[in-house]
């Protein structure tokens, strides 16, 4: 099927006023973002910081806009590159990159929207903070005055069997649900991105309202 098609059969299953589709376009080109865009998709995910460089300037060539949502594992030495263009950083982990954005935005007069990514499920092969950790850098973040806290990020283990994975969506949710309450000074937890090709559907049943997908609109990535 077309991109145009994969995207109509993604929308089937997803509910577009509750639930934000970001296209995942790491290794996919311009020419295929562009088709996406033409079939109503208004936010596109990148993993490097180097593919959004590139693809931003053609993107705007083109004639098209889009939210650019930065949903990999950020390095503090790329802040500095990602932040002016970045709508939404996915990946923030630590105090030093908080402060790294925090610093950057300053100077730019840009108020940088960040999610906390969380590591439910404890895999050292993903970053994230353990749940234990969110509050305290919640507040730490709270208190920039250039950064926007607006929600939580996970990514769940890989599974044939998504139901398998649920409960880390469960938990993802409850955490998300409870620093909401708090309601802490200068946030807008309005955003809970989990969920991706394998597993979004399983992820929007327990709470996502941001989705990340990639395969299941353009295919298998190009390398």
């Amino acid at each position: 099927m077309s991109i145009a098609q994969n995207i109509e059969e993604i929308h089937k299953k997803i509910d577009i006023s509750k639930v934000k589709l970001v296209a995942v376009t790491k290794n996919h080109g311009v020419s295929a973002m562009l088709e996406a865009l033409a079939a109503g998709v208004t936010a596109v995910g990148e993993n490097r910081v180097q593919e959004m460089l590139a693809k931003h300037p053609a993107i705007q060539a083109a004639g098209r806009s889009a939210e650019w949502h930065l949903i990999g594992h950020l390095q503090t030495n790329k802040v500095r590159q990602a932040v002016p263009l970045a709508d939404l950083i996915h990946s923030v982990d630590s105090e030093r990159l908080a402060r790294e954005i925090d610093s950057t935005a300053g100077k730019l007069g840009k108020r940088q929207d960040v999610l906390l990514q969380v590591n439910i499920a404890d895999e050292d092969s993903k970053f994230g903070v353990e749940a234990g950790q969110a509050l305290p850098l919640a507040r730490l973040i709270s208190q920039l005055e250039h950064v926007r806290l607006c929600g939580l990020m996970t990514i769940a283990p890989f599974s044939e069997t998504p139901e398998a994975i649920r409960p880390v969506f469960k938990e993802t949710y409850q955490l998300y649900s409870e620093l909401k309450l708090l309601k802490l000074a200068n946030t807008e937890f309005n955003w809970l991105s989990m969920g991706m090709t394998n597993d979004y559907q399983v992820a929007i049943e327990e709470g996502a309202n941001l989705v990340r997908i990639g395969t299941a609109i353009f295919g298998s990535r190009q390398y």
